[in-house]
């Protein structure tokens, strides 16, 4: 019996009704081709800095470093020592490549109908060339092929980057990172254009496991001695003035919850305090976050950079896995959030201010609807983030836009990106977001709510034109 083969519809995500997919496949197929423009993810700029760099095996590239392939693995009760993730003791993981690929092949299967599944298909087909389902009988066939791949020029990243039409990819970098790649890629001759991303997470939130380590970290990669809280705040601005000398155009900001308060100078310097005593409390913490992230938009009006704020994940809420593995591995889960009171503060104090572009994503789609189109539909300032992690998906991004659209407009987000670590999924995760913006468009035509004329330029808008704008990375 033939193994079976993929079948990837060119119509795919359109609506079944045929006047609705004809003009789905019309907007589409006007900016299919469009550069991609990558301004949030977690591609590793080392993959840059190297022209000859190698991205390893197939499951180097494909299961290890993606959480999102893993926890559906680990859910099924599949050790992730099994996939070959480290541990942080040490301890003993499988190293045999071949093996941990066939355990993902026979369990394939789990990602059918996924966003995940979704993904994986396009790379197979559109990146390696791959004809056969991934099955337990294909598997190590499959892992051949794309063995072979990998070890051609074609396969290095800088060439992948030049192939998936890359115009621009950010990375997210530590508050005290050195950037030694990004300086290596600027002094190559290579022309790809990849940028920093100021996150500065791991010195704001005092909560932050290491975080007296990563303030002696600050002081020495600033050349102050961060002792106080002045010290500190001068110290997080030059970093923002070398993150931006060095490329970026943007900050990175993440919070359990969107409070905001504006603390005086008095009580931030007692709060820091403690906190470099090693006495501050939960409350201190939730209080010094709100206080910083005003100060982030403060400073983000003076210099320029892009403002994102992620909120409502609760990070690692598998202890058993973070003490094992560390964070990042599959265990963060969504909160309830609240915005409209919890944003009070920093919009009223510089949500008119147009020179601050702050973008918010959050993993509650309730708060869509209910409080965040209707901000983002009032505060200069304020723009909406696309469907976030969770929400990645066919039906999030269809929900999204049906939730936000009549209060907040097109022109009020920011259009996707891919906040990704798994790179060879960019262009698929792109063409995703295409295709079903391109569908929620035809259906506003066929419905008579736009013309054709309208959907074609708010098709190139959403696939191209808004996130140049929202992330200052120049115009068409």
């Amino acid at each position: 019996m033939a193994d079976p083969m993929w079948n990837l519809s060119p119509d795919r995500f359109f609506d079944p009704d045929p006047s609705q997919r004809r003009v789905a496949r019309e907007l589409y197929d006007s900016i299919a081709g469009l550069p991609l423009i990558c301004p949030h993810g977690h591609v590793d700029p080392r993959l840059f800095a190297d022209p000859d760099y190698d991205l390893g095996s197939p499951t180097d590239m494909l299961i290890i470093p993606d959480h999102y392939v893993f926890r559906m693995l680990y859910s099924q009760g599949i050790p992730l020592e099994a996939l070959g993730i480290p541990r942080r003791d040490g301890g003993p993981v499988e190293q045999d490549h071949r093996k941990i690929w066939q355990t993902f092949a026979d369990n394939f299967y789990l990602f059918r109908g996924t966003p995940t599944g979704v993904w994986l298909a396009a790379e197979f087909v559109e990146v390696f060339g791959i004809e056969e389902k991934l099955t337990s009988h294909t598997a190590q066939t499959i892992y051949d092929q794309i063995e072979v791949k990998l070890a051609t020029p074609e396969f290095r990243p800088r060439a992948l980057f030049e192939r998936f039409n890359i115009e621009v990819l950010t990375t997210t970098d530590g508050a005290t990172d050195t950037l030694e790649h990004h300086r290596a890629i600027q002094d190559s001759e290579w022309q790809g254009d990849i940028r920093p991303t100021f996150r500065p997470d791991a010195v704001v939130n005092i909560d932050s496991p290491g975080w007296l380590a990563e303030i002696d970290k600050l002081s020495d990669i600033s050349g102050l001695a961060v002792n106080s809280y002045i010290s500190f705040i001068v110290a997080l601005e030059n970093r923002r003035a070398f993150f931006k000398a060095m490329g970026a155009t943007a900050t990175d900001h993440a919070a359990v919850s969107a409070y905001t308060a504006e603390l005086s100078e008095t009580e931030a310097e007692a709060i820091f305090q403690r906190a470099l005593g090693g006495n501050a409390s939960e409350e201190d913490a939730h209080r010094f976050t709100a206080h910083m992230i005003m100060e982030m938009a403060r400073m983000s009006i003076e210099d320029g950079l892009t403002m994102q704020f992620h909120v409502g994940s609760f990070r690692s809420h598998n202890d058993f896995i973070r003490v094992r593995f560390g964070v990042d591995k599959g265990a963060d889960i969504p909160l309830q959030s609240e915005f409209t009171r919890n944003l009070h503060a920093l919009l009223n104090k510089y949500g008119n201010d147009p020179r601050l572009t702050l973008i918010l994503f959050c993993l509650d789609e309730d708060t869509y609807s209910r409080e965040l189109a209707p901000l983002a539909g009032h505060y200069p300032a304020m723009r909406l983030g696309p469907p976030w992690w969770f929400f990645d998906s066919i039906y999030g991004m269809i929900r999204y836009r049906d939730r936000v659209h009549e209060t907040a407009g097109l022109y009020n987000t920011v259009g996707f990106n891919d906040d990704t670590r798994a790179y060879p999924s960019i262009p698929t995760r792109h063409d995703v977001w295409r295709r079903v913006e391109c569908n929620w468009l035809a259906g506003m035509v066929v419905r008579g709510l736009i013309d054709m004329e309208d959907a074609a330029d708010m098709a190139r808008d959403s696939a191209y034109r808004l996130v140049k704008q929202a992330y200052r990375f120049g115009s068409e």
